[in-house]
């Protein structure tokens, strides 16, 4: 919601992780055996060095500033990564 209110029109917003993960549980006080409890919740496994967030159309300056507001709510160390420009063609 933050980069989303921050971007706005200008630019376009690239969410990289998707929860593919069902996590369940069974309720308190349930007897053993029936099965598999109900879909809690739904979880993304993220390894180190996966990039979670892209942004394009907005100036560099702009997009540190927008990731910056996501790495601040983030339970753990995010970094700042740009893409270079090919050489060649």
């Amino acid at each position: 919601m933050t980069a989303t209110h921050f971007v706005r029109g200008e630019g376009r917003l690239y969410i990289r992780v998707f929860p593919h993960k069902a996590i369940t549980a069974i309720p308190a006080e349930t007897r053993m055996g029936k099965g598999k409890g109900e879909p809690e919740f739904w979880a993304a496994v993220v390894k180190p060095g996966t990039i979670l967030y892209e942004i394009a159309g907005l100036p560099e300056a702009a997009a540190r500033q927008c990731l910056a507001r996501i790495a601040y709510k983030m339970p753990f160390k995010c970094r700042f990564v740009a893409r270079r420009p090919s050489i060649g063609g």
